[in-house]
């Protein structure tokens, strides 16, 4: 059956075919080809991606055309291949997130969309001050949500960046299913030079896998929809394993702890009681079977400890990081505080 939402896709793209004819015509027969038809239209690689769109479904025509359209962005290459920044100490780290501004336009986003974070939180059980403070950090409060063109950025990492070719190949396969499943116009969706894309900073797989509309109706939004990109936020960090009212993050005491113990990833993996004949205890009392991961950040004074429990361990999923999740959570505290005190 042809709905009408891919009747006007592929009249979209046949839009698109036409256009293209006319401005080759217009510049002349002898015009080369490749000018108007992008950069990737005969790349090897394509092949592959137009195959694995047609078996989710997708015309492989329209998959085509927008190939065709594509660009190459020397800046994305750039960007990513540039040698990694100094490693931040976590004081130095803190201060970027932590600032005046960033906690009052939280207060004013949440104030903004109090009846929406008060539903996904029941929903989800995550609370408000988290999903604001998710999305604060990504792309403060949807203010700074990317430039590139998803297509060009994708298509360019997947084609021309060997290194993580096969993770980009797929997120462009994802956002072509995507965007032929939502009926977004994959040409204006636009997002940061990985690909990232909305208020939540979602990969198209994240997207397809964690993304939800607020009402229940139709693609979700979350590029232009703050509803969407909040109740989106909060699925994936429920999908995730969040606990619903259980406690983030305690405060450990060291005693001359033992320093390998802080070398074993994010997942908790060792108990309470474990963690304290290592020399790390928790400054709360806290369930002495419990799993947590300790933690180990520096401070301008020196350095300080927290065990991390399940639901630090799920802001982690969001990005792989104790210093954004510390950052997130410390965020969401001082958002929650300037609120109540407003």
């Amino acid at each position: 059956m042809i709905t009408a939402n891919r009747l006007r896709r592929w009249s979209s793209a046949q839009a698109y075919r036409a256009g293209c004819r006319v401005l080759l015509l217009c510049a002349g027969l002898n015009m080369p080809v490749m000018v108007w038809a992008g950069d990737y239209s005969d790349h090897g690689a394509a092949k592959q991606v137009i195959a694995a769109a047609q078996e989710a479904g997708v015309d492989p025509d329209w998959v085509q055309q927008l190939i065709d359209a594509a660009e190459r962005q020397q800046s994305i290459l750039d960007a990513i291949s540039r040698p990694a920044e100094k490693i931040k100490a976590w004081h130095e780290y803190r201060k970027i997130f932590l600032t005046d501004r960033r906690i009052r336009e939280g207060v004013t986003f949440w104030s903004a969309h109090a009846g929406t974070l008060q539903t996904v939180s029941t929903r989800t059980g995550v609370p408000a001050e988290l999903v604001v403070a998710i999305i604060g950090v990504e792309t403060y409060y949807g203010r700074i949500t990317g430039s590139y063109r998803v297509i060009d950025a994708l298509a360019t990492l997947a084609f021309d960046y060997p290194r993580r070719s096969p993770f980009f190949t797929r997120e462009l396969e994802q956002f072509l299913v995507l965007a032929w499943e939502s009926g977004k116009d994959p040409l204006a969706l636009k997002g940061s030079y990985a690909g990232a894309m909305g208020y939540g900073q979602f990969m198209p797989s994240s997207y397809r896998a964690f993304a939800r509309s607020y009402t229940g109706d139709g693609a979700p939004d979350i590029w232009d929809n703050p509803a969407d990109a909040i109740a989106s936020v909060g699925n994936y960090l429920r999908a995730h394993g969040w606990r619903r009212g259980e406690r983030v993050v305690t405060d450990g005491i060291a005693d001359e702890p033992d320093l390998a113990v802080f070398e074993g990833g994010l997942k908790p993996k060792k108990t309470v009681a474990a963690l304290a004949l290592k020399g790390l205890q928790p400054a709360e009392p806290l369930n002495p079977a419990d799993l947590a991961t300790p933690i180990r950040l520096e401070e301008e004074d020196g350095m300080r400890y927290w065990l991390g429990l399940q639901n630090f361990y799920v802001i982690t999923r969001y990005n792989h990081s104790a210093m954004y999740a510390m950052a997130v959570w410390e965020l969401s505290q001082a958002i929650a505080a300037a609120r109540a005190g407003s």
